[in-house]
Formats: structure tokens, sequence, C-alpha cells
């Protein structure tokens, strides 16, 4: 077995929450001189350009999760890492039946970072509903499952019935150097060039998970009250049908959908508010960025996540899911009176040291890094 080797298995870098924070969890394992492999479904996505130059990164080469199963299970038997840390559910499964078939001594740890009842109620993909089955069925074969947020964790225990206490709970590492320094970028967007409207930003997948029809339906709402830019940085299926929702209020000078943005630190420090709109979350990442980079926010109250972040609301607005008169009263509130700082404390148990030493305590490695 390789000492202090730990594996990542992710089915591709492509642009999303978990992703960027396995490869963040990666860094500063490697940082502190751990041997790193990411091993991944196919090696592509924009997020291959983080990857240290210290971790090794292992192309499954499948066109899909499960047909990555043969290459983990070689990886596994050559490899022996010390650990495999596996991430997104379906994916999860593989990883535990891999190591099975391998029968190698390397432990095993799954993440979740979705609220996956939720996911489940509302995907249209037939085979996606057995997810909770087998979850049932696989997680308990896993030395230890790591959930991103106490209702998470709560969500997971519920699924599988586990213990509680089987399910640790480790925020993601988001806030890294890397924020502090990019946040200072310059913003090459019309927007932000001239003293004119405030922007109202929003991040992530077009998916329905993020509710951004109700976004822009409360911002036609705010449109009518007052000037003001919409900014949506992210790429998705849903792009068609938010345009039409632009177009349908006749926001297309106001509302801005530019696609994926390597860097949304350097907008969310020079916009005037940033807005979480979303039906489901695990641990909502941007929502964290946005308090470390000091931006005023307004959320759902969706089900874990924006309420243990703000703290119960003392750090920013909270309003109900999917009422967009409701969230368009609180951007309004928010862009005509000047929000208090944001202390360190906000974002500080979601900073990289922090989720790494977590990391390091639950896997039992890097004793001597």
């Amino acid at each position: 077995m390789s000492p202090d080797r730990v594996g990542f298995f992710l089915p591709s870098l492509v642009g999303g929450g978990a992703e960027r924070v396995m490869v963040n969890i990666a860094r500063g394992m490697a940082a502190r001189g751990l041997a790193v492999d990411l091993v991944l479904g196919q090696a592509r996505g924009p997020y291959l350009q983080q990857v240290p130059r210290e971790a090794r990164v292992v192309d499954l080469r499948a066109r899909r999760a499960l047909t990555s199963l043969p290459g983990l299970v070689r990886y596994l038997r050559r490899e022996r890492p010390q650990v495999l840390l596996s991430s997104l559910s379906h994916t999860n499964v593989v990883a535990l039946w891999a190591r099975r078939l391998a029968r190698v001594r390397t432990r095993l740890f799954v993440t979740v970072h979705n609220t996956e009842s939720d996911a489940v109620r509302r995907t249209p993909i037939a085979r996606a509903r057995l997810l909770p089955s087998l979850m049932r069925r696989f997680y308990p074969w896993a030395d230890g499952i790591v959930a991103v947020s106490r209702g998470v964790a709560a969500d997971v225990a519920s699924i599988t019935r586990l213990p509680l206490d089987r399910i640790h709970v480790i925020y993601n590492p988001v806030v890294t150097p890397d924020v502090f320094e990019k946040m200072r970028v310059p913003v090459d967007h019309r927007w932000f060039t001239t003293n004119g409207a405030p922007v109202v930003l929003a991040a992530g997948r077009f998916t329905w998970e993020k509710d951004f029809p109700t976004l822009i339906e409360a911002f036609a709402q705010v449109r009518q009250r007052r000037p003001a830019h919409l900014l949506i940085l992210g790429e998705g299926a849903e792009r068609p049908r938010l345009e039409a929702i632009v177009r349908q209020h006749r926001l297309e000078h106001d509302v801005d959908l530019p696609g994926f943005v390597a860097n949304p630190y350097a907008y969310m420090a020079r916009c005037a508010l940033f807005v979480l709109s979303s039906v489901s979350e695990g641990l909502p990442t941007a929502l964290i960025e946005a308090l470390a980079t000091g931006t005023r926010v307004v959320a759902t109250d969706c089900r874990n996540g924006p309420r243990e972040i703000l703290q119960g609301g003392r750090l920013g607005r909270l309003v109900p899911v999917g009422d967009a008169a409701a969230l368009a009263t609180a951007i309004l509130a928010a862009l005509e009176q000047p929000g208090a700082a944001i202390p360190p404390e906000a974002w500080h148990p979601y900073s990289l040291d922090v989720a790494v030493d977590n990391y390091l305590r639950l896997l039992r490695v890097g004793e001597r890094a």
C-alpha cells in the first residue's frame, strides 16, 4: 500500500461546486506533502487548470461513471493508495464496487454534496430514482461518509437508515487564498466600468436546483421600482428557458447571462448584492464565496445550507423558496440599506486550512506532513 497517497475519484472536472471542492482539497493535501491522484472518468473540464503540479491526473477514459469501473479497479490494484475519496452519489456507488472487486486494503470515504432526496423527487430520469436504494444497499460498505452540512447529513441518514453518528460533517474548503487574490483582478464587463445602476449577481449551473427563473421574475419586479442590472454567471441546460423569460419581460438590456466564468470572485467583490435563489442545496459554495469577498447577500431559505451559513439570517436576508415577490422585496431592501461589514468569523469555518485539517484527521493520513 502506498503510504500517504490519497486518490480522489470523480467523473470529470466539468464546472460544478463538488468538482471545485475536490480540487481545492487535493491542492491543500498536496501542499501538506501528501501524494495526490485525481482519478477521473474523463480528464476534462475547466478545473483541470487548477490541479496542482504536484498531483497526478489519472484518466480512465470512460464515457460514463459506470464504465469507469474496470479502470478504477486497475488503478486500485496498481497504486494501492492509502485512502480513496469519492464524490457525487452515482460515482460513490462505482467506487464502492471497485474497491470490493479490487480486493485491496485501501480505505474508502464517500462524500455527499447535495440533498439527494430533493434531487430524486425532481429528476425526470427513471434510473436516477434508484439512487436511494443503491445508497441504502452500498453506502454501509464505506469506511466513512462525509456530508457537507448538518442538513445533508440528516438527509443521508434518513435515506440510508444509518445512525447519524456514522456520518461526518465537514464543511467544504470554499475560501482559499485564491479567492482574495482573484477578487482584486479587474472585471471586463460594461456594467462595472461606469458608476451606473447597481449590479445584482448570481452564479451557478443553469439547472432546476438554482431556480433562476424565480430570480429573473423577482428582478423584473425590482426593475419596476428602480434601475438595476442582473448578471447570472454559469451555463447549463436551462439557458433557453432563462433567455425566454428575459425576453418575455423585455429585460434584454438589464439582464446578462455571459456563461461560465473562471473567476467569479472579481464580480462578487464589485457587485452591489449577491443573490442565491435555489430550491435545493447541500452547502452553496457561491454564497460562502460572496461572504468572503465582503458582499451583501440575499438567499432563499431552502433545505440545507443557507440558514446554516447565514446564521439564521444574521449575515443576510432569508426569503421563502420560489416566492418572486418576497425575493424582490428583499433585493430592494438590500440595495437601499447599507449592510454591515462581514466578519471573518462568518467564512472561517469554510476555509481551506480548516477543511484540510478535518479531512486529514478523518482519513488518518499526513501525520508526518
